[in-house]
């Protein structure tokens, strides 16, 4: 059994019954932030249910079912199962967990995508003056 694993969490598109925002809720943690998680048996839905909390209490969403019944099943058999979140995805979010007690740790970043040569540091395309081709001026947000 992998001690430590990468999950996915959905449902954050749909409000809280308190009206909370849970994609809101997700913009606001940080990688590392502790993340908890509650099994729902009664929920009308999936039986098996596991409900993803903030460290500040608001659901942002649930496991996914692919795997919310097997980390629900360590959760129930006693298994001290600890939770972090990774990063925030358009639609939902990634977390990090551990099954033996102790906190889970973040991966290492992926590497950078590498810039083309005709791409500045922004990853817009830059003028070449041999080409004749000129992008439109962008001016800035402020």
């Amino acid at each position: 059994m992998p001690q430590e694993l990468s999950l996915a969490v959905v449902g954050a598109l749909y409000p809280n019954a308190d009206g909370s925002n849970r994609l809101f809720e997700i913009r606001m943690l940080n990688p590392g932030d502790r993340i908890l998680l509650q099994i729902e048996p009664s929920n009308p839905t999936d039986p098996s249910a596991v409900a993803v909390y903030s460290h500040r209490g608001y659901q942002i969403g649930y496991l996914s079912a692919e795997r919310c019944g097997w980390v629900g099943g360590k959760i129930r058999l006693g298994l001290d199962v600890r939770a972090i979140f990774q990063h925030h995805l358009g639609d939902g979010a990634i977390i990090r967990i551990r099954f033996d007690g102790s906190e889970p740790s973040l991966p290492p970043r992926p590497p950078e995508p590498a810039l083309l040569p005709e791409q500045d540091e922004d990853g817009r395309r830059m003028e070449d003056p041999e080409s004749g081709f000129w992008p439109d001026f962008i001016p800035p947000d402020d």
